[in-house]
């Protein structure tokens, strides 16, 4: 059945492999499901229901990229655009998060649209890579800002906006810990190192008497408070149009690496570097995305931690299903999840910033209408705490550059397009 349903022995790998590189690849992401409820708690919804929705999505796109598209992709809600969701659309612009999950729900419905017509890869195309880079060091930025003001190294001022925090004292010493030992793990190779991370530093906290132990397994929480409670007509809004677009584009391009990335490393791509079922893959993320959504959580995407499964030899949907199967036991461990201060897992997304910053290697920085517009992304986002305003400032100002500097032939239709949906957007707001 399994051979059937996945091609294993044709795939050069075997039932015992695919186990092995599912539960590695959970191992790596599995962060997540501590991460996410925190952060969306911020907003108003229930932590435990936030927890509850955040697994069953996970679940949900591993089980549609394993069983439909055959690939050992998996799937849970993203960094930075859960980050978006919160800090963005939330807490910075005011929306409801009933709102913001409704935003989520027609990105996803529209990227499904895309993915179904092929629509996904004339926009891609279309877009200057300078720009995908661009927004990629954004959120990276804004993910950094996040996780230190989450530590509290970094804090507010009246003076100076923001100010050093008081480092000294026992939250900010073990997130900088927590950041660290991932360094030393992740050097070393230890596919786990975020997790252990996190687990570190939260012992380290117990021992301390900063937290109360509230156990480890417990019945899951009920789902009831976030479930369907999306807006869609909320997120219709005029003004909601750069928030759409920016859960759709940032899901767009980020699916579309992580396919690349975790494909070319399988060895499951052509000669052309074409990657077979790839509609199904998109569906995937996309249905995961729409079901998130329904269930009460921000965008459910590829993870680029699936890369740790393809090297222990994972080559098919299974190593997907199981950490799906995975994700679905988690639900029971709301407990643990509940015990993890904020600090705990500052040192996580600080790290995953640092990866995500690494795109400013690929910058022409010796062309100035190609490192102006990436400035504007890469500072814009954290300063406004906003990554749609980033990337709608980033579109305006690539467009405005390569116009007066006489580049306007590399101003495709679509950016122009968009960079005058974005002033209206401005105009109106």
């Amino acid at each position: 059945m399994l051979e059937k349903l996945f091609s294993i022995r044709r795939q050069g790998s075997s039932v015992k492999t695919e186990l092995i590189a599912g539960l590695t690849t959970f191992l790596t992401m599995v962060y997540i499901v501590f991460v996410n409820p925190a952060m969306l708690a911020q907003t108003g919804m229930d932590f435990g229901a936030a927890f509850v929705a955040t697994c069953i999505a996970a679940a949900i796109g591993c089980f549609i990229m394993g069983f439909w598209a055959n690939y050992p992709l998996a799937l849970a809600p993203g960094m930075g655009l859960n980050a978006f969701f919160t800090y963005g659309v939330v807490l910075g612009m005011g929306y409801s998060w009933q709102s913001a999950l409704g935003a989520v729900f027609l990105s996803g419905c529209i990227f499904l649209v895309l993915s179904l017509f092929k629509v996904r890869e004339w926009i891609i195309n279309a877009i200057p890579l300078v720009l995908k880079q661009a927004i990629a060091t954004g959120i990276g930025a804004f993910l950094a800002l996040i996780a230190l003001k989450n530590a509290e190294i970094i804090v507010a001022s009246p003076a100076t906006l923001v100010q050093l925090g008081d480092i000294t004292s026992a939250g900010p010493l073990l997130a900088i810990l927590s950041f660290f030992v991932i360094a030393a793990l992740m050097f070393r190779d230890v596919k786990s190192g975020v997790l252990i991370s996190i687990f570190i530093v939260t012992l380290a906290a117990w021992s301390l008497d900063l937290i109360e132990y509230q156990g480890l397994v417990s019945t899951p929480p009920s789902i009831a408070p976030t479930i369907m409670q999306l807006d869609i007509a909320g997120a219709l809004e005029l003004s909601m149009l750069s928030v759409v677009f920016a859960f759709l584009f940032v899901d767009l391009f980020d699916t579309s690496g992580t396919l690349v990335a975790v494909t070319q490393k399988a060895g499951l791509a052509d000669e052309q570097g074409r990657m077979p079922r790839l509609g199904r893959a998109l569906s995937a993320d996309s249905t995961a995305t729409i079901a998130g959504s329904m269930l009460g959580t921000s965008t459910t995407t590829s993870y680029i931690e699936s890369v740790s499964g393809v090297s222990v030899g994972g080559r098919t949907g299974l190593t997907a299903v199981v950490v799906g199967v995975c994700f679905l036991l988690m639900t029971f461990f709301a407990p643990l999840a509940q015990m993890i201060p904020a600090y705990a897992t500052a040192g996580a997304i600080l790290y995953v910033a640092v990866l995500m910053l690494q795109n400013l290697k690929l910058v022409n920085w010796d062309d100035m209408t190609d490192a102006i517009p990436v400035s504007v992304v890469l500072l814009m986002t954290p300063l406004t705490f906003s990554i749609a305003h980033g990337i709608a400032l980033g579109f305006i100002a690539y467009t405005a550059v390569k116009f007066v500097c006489g580049k306007k032939d590399e101003i495709t239709i679509s950016v122009w397009v968009l960079t005058a949906l974005f002033l209206v957007k401005f105009a109106l707001s």
